[in-house]
């Protein structure tokens, strides 16, 4: 079960399985939900930076740090196979959404459909700074139904389908850019858990994807990369080399410090015909905190969920 212990992850986790298959799911939500094609049709990927900005924050992101370093405990060597297979997947269906865009376009009043596609981006980044806000907000592909509805304009339909080369091949570099950034977190894999705070990271990266929703909605110069910058300042203050934010080791525990269990006092005496620590209750599936192993077999403690519901989603 994910360690996040957020309700949309939990939700994804139970549909698609693995953490593979968790991985796949997120990176390739964009595509689905509609928000990738309603970036490229608001003109995202035509301003200086753009391409990198919606490949970092749209593919990537805070949800693809999580996955990789919370939910997925494989060697980098076994995470790069993964993440190539499904660039291959991603990025010529990206450019194929791109190769389309003109032609969706020419029925479209731009103008009224670019402000949704600045909301929907809003909307996202309200669902991943907090999970509570995201409960009351419509999915994105609902936001996109209702800006096509209201700019859609039968009259200027072109019949014919036009497709613009260097608009394809930008959607397909912001896909790769996407699985780049996966790939450099899951190569930098055992360097970086335990060492990013990974809420800290969701949270400037929510900040992040305001940025590029009021360049989208043209509140904001397009010219200067206010996104990236916000994204990297997150980065670096996400960073914790000390390596405080690393799951405590169940074996590490000692039995005093033990956190009782089930309300009983930590000094209480464990019933006769049980052989269970205080420590190993802790990591004990079915209680309050979820359990991982390393690659040594030892057993890590996770937070509760009621100190740490983090929506990473």
């Amino acid at each position: 079960m994910s360690v996040s212990r957020h309700p949309i992850a939990l939700t994804i986790e139970r549909q698609v399985g693995s953490a593979t298959r968790l991985l796949a799911t997120v990176m390739a939500l964009p595509l689905i939900d509609g928000i990738f094609p309603a970036l490229v049709l608001a003109g995202a990927l035509t301003y200086p930076f753009g391409i990198l900005e919606t490949g970092l924050l749209v593919f990537g992101g805070s949800a693809t740090v999580a996955v990789i370093l919370a939910e997925m405990d494989d060697s980098p060597r076994e995470i790069v196979p993964s993440i190539l297979l499904l660039g291959l997947v991603l990025i010529p269906i990206a450019a194929l959404e791109a190769a389309l865009a003109p032609t969706i376009a020419s029925m479209l009043d731009m103008p009224t459909f670019q402000r949704f596609a600045g909301l929907v981006i809003v909307a996202v980044a309200a669902k991943t700074a907090s999970a509570r806000v995201g409960e009351y907000l419509p999915r994105p592909a609902v936001i996109i139904g209702l800006g096509l509805v209201a700019s859609f304009q039968p009259g200027g339909l072109d019949v014919a389908v036009t497709t613009d080369p260097v608009l394809v091949a930008k959607a397909a570099a912001t896909a790769g850019v996407g699985v780049g950034f996966a790939l450099a977190v899951a190569l930098a894999g055992p360097q970086l858990r335990g060492a990013v705070d990974i809420d800290r990271f969701r949270f400037g990266s929510s900040v992040a994807l305001g940025m590029l929703a009021l360049s989208v909605l043209e509140l904001m110069p397009t010219e200067a990369p206010v996104a990236l910058g916000v994204l990297v300042v997150t980065a670096v203050f996400s960073f914790d080399p000390d390596g405080s934010t690393a799951p405590v080791k169940a074996n590490d525990v000692d039995d005093d410090e033990a956190p009782a269990v089930d309300g009983d006092s930590a000094d209480s005496t464990p019933s006769s015909g049980s052989a269970t620590s205080p420590a190993a209750s802790v990591v004990a599936d079915g209680g309050d905190g979820d359990s991982a192993h390393d690659a040594d077999g030892d057993a890590y403690r996770y937070p509760s969920s009621e100190d740490s519901r983090l929506p990473w989603l």
